[in-house]
């Protein structure tokens, strides 16, 4: 006789129709943790509640059965008078007053909440102490981060401060932790040293393929982004990091050197950047076109700052001749965007720092030209071989075959859902 599913709470105050990235991992969990036993039970802030435009094509791709709780928040035009903005906060009492209720209404065996934002992470130890139900908090970016740790005033400082405050108090509520890389786990046992690393496991977002079932459909529909099919399309699709710079700086003038080799193979190229400033709304400031102006390459480079809807990207993706994956000078930087971008069947470059996952996974599956470097002066050496990459790239990306399924196969929605079933299922037959 089967058992009956066990129910799991998942806590993130961003959900579908929301375009912001850290909807995806709340949206993979929901669709596949049932495969395993696990019958999920979504809370989330009302759309309604907001600042981000909505995205009625992603929402889609959340199963229609699924069990989701809404709740509102303080209007935004209301909190930001007192200098709040963070929804976490904004939503904080009447998502506690829901977890209330849904534990008081029915067996739950484990509850994750998944930040940013990071504030109702705050609630697990009051859960711990009132309802005794495990807490599985999860890290998609680091709250205690080095960049914040270089501010010095404003804001950002500020928010540092607090972050090295609170994220102590409510690491020591929740009984397993997780993140999107094993270097972000370090550094916070390292930050706290009665953390047990036995209760951490690294996590990356990772795909889903059939995602690509929806983008293909409306790979002839109009979008905010048309790539020019006179060109052969180059596109990166993901944000722009300040700690990219130098990484784009490279790639631009590998660009340069190629149009000094070859002017009427790079009078053919378009690369085109989408999505670089992170945010919906955000038309007015381009990130990666200054660098491209200054390196001589601004007529072959176009760039979209505003987020794009998500089955829109994918269908960019799905598209282009090949594709471009740039991440940072930081070892510790992950990039979920290289798991679509693998799923998509389309060859790439990519350029990251040699300690990072993200290039040891592209290293592995292959089907593109992975670069890496480790100080600066290896970076700047890799331009020559950046513009030969670039013409492979545009002239031949047949001879660099397909990635191989069996190597992002960890990263896929339904198996990333298989390890959370594994520390669910842990933590729930504890004893007491």
């Amino acid at each position: 006789m089967t058992a009956a599913p066990r129910n799991v709470l998942v806590v993130s105050p961003y959900f579908p129709p929301s375009t912001l990235a850290g909807v995806h991992r709340a949206r993979h969990l929901v669709k596949h943790l049932p495969s395993f036993g696990w019958k999920p039970v979504l809370l989330c802030v009302d759309e309604a509640f907001h600042e981000q435009r909505l995205d009625a094509a992603l929402a889609r791709l959340a199963p229609p059965s699924s069990e989701i709780v809404k709740v509102s928040a303080l209007p935004v035009g209301a909190s930001r008078r007192f200098g709040v903005g963070d929804i976490g906060l904004r939503a904080l009492p009447g998502l506690a007053l829901a977890i209330a209720r849904l534990l008081r209404s029915r067996p739950i065996a484990a509850i994750l909440i998944s930040g940013s934002p990071f504030y109702p992470m705050l609630m697990s130890s009051w859960i711990k102490r009132r309802y005794r139900t495990p807490v599985v908090l999860d890290f998609q970016d680091p709250w205690v981060s080095r960049w914040g740790a270089q501010q010095t005033g404003g804001k950002a400082a500020l928010a540092h401060r607090l972050a090295t405050i609170l994220e102590p108090r409510a690491v020591r509520g929740c009984d397993f932790i997780t993140s999107v890389s094993q270097i972000q786990n370090e550094e916070m046992a390292g930050r706290y040293p009665w953390l047990d690393a036995s209760r951490m496991a690294a996590i990356p977002i990772g795909g889903d393929r059939e995602d690509f079932d929806a983008a293909r459909a409306r790979m002839d529909e109009p979008g905010e982004v048309r790539l020019d099919p006179t060109r052969i399309n180059l596109t990166y699709v993901g944000t722009f990091l300040p700690r990219a710079e130098p990484l784009v700086r490279c790639l631009f003038e590998a660009l340069a050197m190629l149009r000094e080799r070859d002017p009427a193979l790079a009078a053919r190229l378009r690369l085109t950047f989408v999505g670089t400033s992170n945010q919906p709304n955000d038309r007015l400031s381009p990130r990666v076109t200054p660098i491209a102006l200054a390196a001589g390459v601004g007529d072959l480079v176009a760039e979209t700052p505003q987020r794009v809807p998500y089955v829109e990207a994918l269908s960019l993706l799905a598209q282009s001749h090949g594709l471009l994956l740039i991440g940072s000078n930081e070892p510790h930087y992950t990039a979920s965007k290289i798991y679509p971008a693998l799923m998509s069947g389309r060859p790439y470059l990519s350029l990251f720092h040699a300690m990072s996952s993200a290039h040891a996974i592209l290293a592995r599956a292959g089907g593109g030209l992975t670069f890496a470097f480790s100080t600066t002066e290896e970076l700047a050496a890799l331009t020559p071989a950046l513009a030969d990459g670039l013409r492979a790239l545009a002239l031949c990306p047949e001879r660099l075959g397909c990635a191989d399924p069996a190597a992002y196969a960890p990263y896929e929605a339904h198996a990333i859902a298989g390890r959370y079933a594994g520390i669910f299922d842990s933590l729930a037959s504890r004893p007491g």
